[in-house]
């Protein structure tokens, strides 16, 4: 992907580091000192390492991508939400949003330049897929996102541009470094894969064991309605979907979550709502509605009393139910909007 094909230092192991530095003539005891820089201190620069000798600070600045993420813009909304445009190091880009709510921030992060799944609705998949991100850029999205808020956050969501289950070993690796106790030591029950429902990706994350949640954007109670959304050959069918998520709370001991987009006309009605508490019942799932944040004049939001009936069908039926609240609205929040509006600028 890089010209000159360097690991990130934010992925680089502690073993890998101690080789480097018998190559370099440098002592062991270095790699503590480096990946407490990079993991407590959350400093990715080796300049700004100031216990390691200056020469020493040079050759990890050679030898490694360190902090090869930009910040391209910026966009931030009255409520708190903020938007960041990164650029990579072939000059791609792509989005990562800091969530407000009460008490906590929760990060949206992406896996992917574009999207493979290209579901009809959303943005970010309009252009096809570009390319997968490799861990490090993972990693450094992430710390963007750490440097901008001050902290660390409370939660996690890969629910930014891509499907993650497509790009399994660059998104495992950097869950593993996210979650490990030497690495940046945070919960796996605090972030969330989710998934247009791959199959092949649901089971090998299940195999892993690990407490991450799963949210699959089943968007539709039934293959006909979910044709009408998302294209073929990555729609595969729904007993094959909901079966993996079985598979998944099986091994992983998780509730599964249906990420439900309502879109007006189309998957908004109450029978649509009985056919998918049906669902989740069976398959003991939560459900998200996500009221349509319009991206495309092929569809359009459904009206706030539709989402209340729609909800209240559940709600009747002993779903755990939620209504994502709406963030981010000023500031272009849906996953690739504002990625295709920095592309349509530099097109201009």
């Amino acid at each position: 992907m890089t010209a000159d094909a360097k690991d990130f230092i934010c992925t680089a192991t502690r073993t890998e580091l101690e080789e480097r530095l018998r190559q370099w003539h440098q002592p062991a005891f270095r790699a503590t000192q480096i990946l407490d820089w990079v993991y407590h201190k959350r400093i990715f620069v080796p300049a700004a390492m100031k216990n390691l000798p200056a020469s020493l600070r040079e050759t990890l600045q050679e030898n490694f991508l360190c902090q090869a993420l930009r910040v391209r813009e910026t966009q931030e909304a009255d409520d708190g939400t903020a938007k960041l445009l990164l650029e990579l190091p072939d000059h791609e880009t792509i989005e990562a949003v800091i969530i407000p709510s009460p008490g906590r921030y929760t990060f949206c992060l992406s896996t992917q330049v574009g999207c493979p799944v290209r579901c009809y609705f959303c943005a970010s998949g309009a252009d096809g897929l570009v390319r997968n991100l490799l861990a490090g850029e993972i990693v450094e999205q992430f710390n963007c996102c750490c440097t901008k808020l001050g902290k660390l956050p409370d939660n996690i969501v890969f629910m930014g541009i891509g499907e993650g289950l497509m790009n399994f070993d660059n998104l495992t690796t950097a869950l593993d470094l996210l979650c490990s106790p030497d690495g940046f030591g945070l919960a796996a029950r605090r972030i969330t894969v989710s998934t247009s429902g791959w199959v092949p990706g649901i089971r090998k994350l299940a195999d892993l064991e690990r407490q991450w949640n799963l949210a699959v954007s089943l968007h539709a109670p039934d293959d006909a309605t979910r044709a009408k959304l998302i294209p073929e050959p990555m729609r595969l069918p729904m007993a094959d979907i909901l079966a993996a998520c079985d598979y998944y709370r099986q091994k992983s001991g998780r509730m599964v979550t249906f990420e439900y987009t309502l879109i007006r006309g189309i998957n908004d009605s109450r029978d649509q709502a009985a056919k998918l508490a049906t669902i989740a019942l069976a398959h003991h799932a939560k459900v998200n509605l996500i009221p349509y944040n319009q991206t495309s004049p092929q569809f359009e939001r459904p009206t706030d009393r539709s989402v209340r009936a729609f909800e209240a069908v559940l709600l009747e039926r002993k779903v755990q139910v939620t209504v994502r609240v709406e963030k981010g609205s000023k500031v272009a929040a849906a996953c690739g909007q504002l990625r295709r509006h920095a592309a349509t600028r530099s097109d201009s």
